[in-house]
């Protein structure tokens, strides 16, 4: 190939990062408005989904089963897990078919390709800003206030972020080629949902899995999270998992997710449009 034509290949992110910020933002209100329009409720079907799942998860877990009975404050839990773990699958579920999805767009225009799945996660976070709001006055009225433990939010939140965007740059571009991704995400999501601790909390689990379980970086911003803004007395994540040290290890698998998730995107970029 030419060096001409490798000149004019789409490239990921273009040379000029502010209207690389610029197409992803203007992509990413544009949707979020769109979905609700002509809607007569608008934000309140952002809530539906995860106040309707808490109820039907409290009501079992709680009410029947007495699973939280000796957890401070689990119903607070197991809806702040709830909605950050909607916030990561968002994401990816979102960026699988991303690509695909845009067909029309990618075939007649030269944009960065980036700004599609990083426009889905742009989107999430709008998703979770909203939601959180709801849940903040749900803590407050079941008495869980907001303090300087709650400064660790916004560094669970980027982590769940990078780990997403990584996965969900991965498997849309792996989709463009593969369709069977869709259905193999569809069943490890719903597989990730039941071994995070979502509807349990971490010192549920044995201790002799509790440290490899606490490896999946999902486990650990749960646990962190629930240290942070729900209980002081519940472990942090590094007790957790074994030691402040071993935090290395869902450390390296997002920063391992993100890169390789760069590096097959970059990869794939250039030859999208004439795989579609």
């Amino acid at each position: 190939m030419s060096s001409a034509s490798l000149s004019t290949r789409p490239q990921v992110v273009g040379d000029d990062l502010r209207r690389f910020w610029n197409l992803t933002w203007t992509l990413a209100t544009t949707d979020f408005k769109l979905r609700f329009y002509g809607s007569f409720l608008g934000y309140v079907w952002t809530l539906a989904r995860p106040f309707a799942l808490f109820g039907v998860i409290y009501v079992v877990f709680a009410e029947f089963a007495n699973l939280g009975k000796d957890v401070p404050n689990y119903p607070v839990y197991i809806l702040f897990a709830m909605v950050h773990f909607q916030f990561f699958a968002e994401i990816v579920g979102g960026s699988v078919a991303s690509l695909v999805n845009r067909e029309n767009l990618l075939r007649k225009m030269r944009f960065p390709r980036l700004v599609i799945p990083m426009s889905i996660a742009l989107q999430a976070l709008f998703n979770l800003g909203a939601t959180l709001v709801a849940v903040i006055l749900f803590a407050v009225a079941s008495g869980v206030y907001p303090d300087l433990g709650w400064l660790w939010e916004p560094v669970l939140v980027v982590v769940l972020l990078v780990f997403g965007v990584g996965i969900g740059m991965l498997l849309s571009a792996l989709y463009v080629r593969f369709r069977d991704i869709q259905p193999i995400w569809d069943v490890v999501g719903q597989m990730l949902f039941y071994a995070s601790p979502v509807l349990y909390v971490t010192t549920m689990v044995p201790e002799n899995f509790q440290h490899a379980y606490v490896a999946n970086p999902v486990s650990t911003v749960l646990a962190q999270m629930r240290h942070a803004l729900i209980d002081g007395s519940a472990p942090t994540a590094a007790e957790a998992i074994g030691g402040a040290p071993r935090l290395l290890i869902p450390a390296a698998i997002v920063v391992g997710s993100f890169l390789l998730g760069c590096w097959v995107f970059n990869r794939e970029a250039p030859r999208i449009a004439e795989n579609l």
